[in-house]
């Protein structure tokens, strides 16, 4: 297939690398005169995706990295990074917003670009390691050494595939293969295309070592293992998600099977009603419960895995309690609401239920239940002993509301910021009162969600 017209659309334009370039070397060649001025010892490094050349269009974020020798002082580097990152955002007219990885780093936006300032410590391999983000300069450096020419382009179309089938993106939200990731597969398997056809003969727990470290074994249990070249003790896919996984393997086969290999390169298109998309829920015939709250200030990678253990929380307790969750999942739109949506295949219970109590050959645990219970009110089910009680509760969303209480929420693993705001703003909501547009992308997905990896 001929990629030119594909490669047009989503690699930076002239006017954008050129742009990209013009602001990346004024901020190094500024943090660095700083540096040598101030006599901090710290070399300024362009890291990423725009030193590797593998950004897509649009996508052209400014890493920067500001690595100081091993025997630094911790303290000393974290507040120095901070400082060097606000007296360049001084200096550039932006404003420094902190965010935290190993240590504090600083993210702004200058002259239309978002650009991350990290201060690390210089290592020369992974033995050396000292923080998580120490590893990035030796990932630059290895991609850098070992793309082959015109395999950046290779990379641009990994990465635009995954992105338009869901399944890019390293963050918890996602769940997805890393930028770093597509790269590595790229110089493994050569090319865009071939990486599809080995992909959907992957299994779980499928290996790639490219500098044959033989440690593949530290990961087991991980669905997809590529042992970081620059660190034989790290599996560069260990955040990938099973199921992101198998999308992925899934999207490989739908495309090299299709007509419309175009179309995988693209956001879905999606001409979206409320009409239509409530017009669906109601033929399902579900009963649905929806649950908003607030959210507190917190970060993205911190938020949405407390979101995902509060969603399955609930359908776990649901489920305990002889409600059938058919599905459920959460939403949020990161700044003030999320919303938790439960489809339940069954809501309401009648009011009776059958306790189970020890097998009937089982002496002493039987007198002991006929006694809690009497005996005249127990029967023999199977070989197991029982009786029949009145249910505590017979509607799923009267469930729900006693665990989002002070003195309930316990009964339920919820996000640890999460708690209070969950038992002082949750309310039970019409999803067709949130008029929000990314919702209505959520529950269509929710509704659809395979329309990502076909086309």
């Amino acid at each position: 297939m001929d990629y030119e017209l594909i490669l047009k659309d989503i690699k930076p334009t002239v006017e954008e690398k050129r742009h990209i370039d013009d602001v990346s070397s004024r901020l190094m060649n500024f943090l660095q005169k700083t540096c040598d001025e101030k006599g901090i010892d710290a070399k300024v490094t362009l890291v990423g995706s725009v030193a590797k050349n593998t950004a897509l269009k649009g996508k052209s974020d400014i890493d920067i990295f500001i690595a100081f020798p091993l025997d630094t002082d911790k303290q000393f580097l974290k507040q120095t990074g901070l400082d060097l990152a606000h007296i360049c955002c001084d200096e550039f007219g932006s404003t420094a917003q902190h965010h935290f990885a190993s240590h504090p780093y600083v993210t702004t936006d200058i002259e239309g670009c978002e650009v991350d300032i990290v201060p690390c410590y210089q290592i020369e391999d992974g033995s050396q390691l000292k923080s998580a983000v120490d590893r990035t300069i030796l990932h630059t450096r290895y991609v850098k050494a070992n793309l082959a020419e015109g395999q950046e382009d290779e990379v641009l179309l990994l990465k635009r595939f995954m992105a338009a089938t869901g399944t890019y993106g390293s963050e918890f939200k996602v769940g997805g293969f890393a930028g770093y990731l597509c790269e590595l597969l790229i110089i493994h398997y050569g090319s865009f295309e071939n990486t599809l056809k080995e992909a959907i003969n992957w299994k779980y727990g499928h290996s790639i070592d490219l500098e044959n470290y033989n440690t593949s074994s530290l990961f087991k249990g991980d669905p997809l293992i590529v042992i970081d070249p620059t660190d034989m003790n790290r599996n560069v896919a260990a955040a990938l998600r099973l199921n992101k996984m198998a999308e992925f393997i899934q999207s490989a086969r739908n495309y090299i099977f299709s007509d419309n290999k175009n179309d995988y390169f693209y956001p879905l298109k999606r001409n979206l009603k409320r009409e239509d998309i409530l017009d669906e829920f109601s033929k399902r015939n579900s009963d649905l419960i929806a649950v908003r709250f607030n959210i507190p200030d917190m970060p993205l990678d911190t938020l949405h895995p407390q979101l995902k253990k509060t969603c399955e929380a609930l359908e776990r307790k649901l489920n305990e309690n002889e409600f059938n969750v058919f599905k459920a999942d959460y939403w949020s739109d990161e700044i003030l609401n999320a919303v938790i949506l439960l489809e339940m295949a069954s809501s309401k219970l009648n009011d009776i239920k059958v306790n189970v109590g020890p097998k009937v050959f089982i002496n002493k645990a039987c007198e002991n239940f006929t006694a809690k219970y009497g005996r005249e009110n127990c029967y023999i089910q199977d070989d197991f002993l029982v009786h029949m009680q009145k249910r505590e509760f017979s509607q799923a969303e009267d469930l729900l509301k006693y665990v989002f209480t002070q003195e309930h929420i316990g009964l339920i693993k919820v996000g640890k910021n999460l708690k209070k705001t969950i038992i002082k703003s949750h309310e039970f909501i019409d999803i067709a009162d949130v008029g929000n547009e990314n919702f209505l992308e959520f529950l269509d997905d929710f509704i659809n969600p395979g329309q990502h990896i076909v086309r």
